[in-house]
C-alpha cells in the first residue's frame, strides 16, 4: 500500500491532461458531448458523498477530480459554441437511462446498492461519447481520459478497507477511461499490427 499524500499527484496529472483538451476545445479541434460530460460531472460528486459516508480517505480524491473536470469542460464549452459535439437520439436515450439510474442511486439506502446505479448511471453516460471515440476519434483529446487510469490505479494503492463501495468506483472509471482510449487510437492500433503482419 502506497501512502496517502501520493494522491495529489493525481489532481497535476489531471490539470494537465484537462489543460491540453481546453486548449483543443478552443482550438475546435475537439467536441465534447455535453450530455455525457454533465452527467460524468453529476455521478462522480453524489459519488463522492457516498463514499464519504462509506469510510472512503483521500481516496475519494480521484472520483472527485472525475467530476470537477467535467464541470470545467462543460463551462469551456460553452464560452466556445463551436466546440461542441450536436445531441442526437442516442444521447438522449443514454441520457435519460443515466439519470434514471442516478435518481435510483439517490434514493436506494444501501450504499453498496446505490454504487452499482452510479455506476450503471455514469456507463449510460460514457457510451455516446464511446459511440463518437469510435465513429469519429479526431474530436476527442484521448490524453484527458488517461489521468483517469492513473488517478484511480493509485487511489486503489492507497486504499486501506477493501470494501466494495470504496474500490468499485475506482475499477469502473479505470476501464471506462482506457476503453475510450482504445476507441480513439483503433485505427492507429489497426494499422501498427496490420503494418506488423505486411512485413
Amino acid at each position: 500500500m502506497l501512502p496517502e499524500k501520493i494522491i495529489y499527484i493525481t489532481v497535476i496529472i489531471s490539470l494537465i491532461g484537462y489543460l491540453v483538451m481546453f486548449k483543443d476545445i478552443f482550438r475546435g479541434k475537439t467536441k465534447p458531448n455535453l450530455v455525457s460530460w454533465f452527467l460524468w460531472m453529476l455521478g462522480p460528486f453524489i459519488g463522492v458523498f457516498f463514499q464519504l459516508k462509506a469510510g472512503a480517505g483521500l481516496s475519494v480524491i480521484p472520483v472527485f477530480l472525475a467530476g470537477f473536470g467535467p464541470l470545467i469542460v462543460i463551462i469551456v464549452s460553452i464560452f466556445n459554441k463551436k466546440a461542441y459535439w450536436k445531441i442526437t437520439k442516442l444521447d438522449v436515450f443514454c441520457g435519460i437511462f443515466a439519470l434514471i439510474a442516478l435518481i435510483l442511486y439517490i434514493f436506494t439506502h444501501n450504499l453498496g446498492i446505490s454504487i452499482m446505479f452510479a455506476i450503471l448511471g455514469d456507463g449510460f453516460a460514457a457510451i455516446p461519447t464511446l459511440v463518437k471515440s469510435w465513429n469519429f476519434p479526431d474530436t476527442e483529446t484521448a490524453v484527458v481520459y488517461l489521468p483517469g487510469v492513473i488517478s484511480n490505479i493509485l487511489g486503489l494503492l492507497i486504499i486501506k478497507d477493501w470494501i466494495f463501495t470504496i474500490y468499485s468506483f475506482s475499477f469502473y472509471f479505470i476501464f471506462v477511461n482506457l476503453a475510450i482510449i482504445l476507441c480513439i487510437y483503433r485505427k492507429k492500433i489497426l494499422n501498427m499490427l496490420y503494418f506488423r503482419n505486411d512485413q
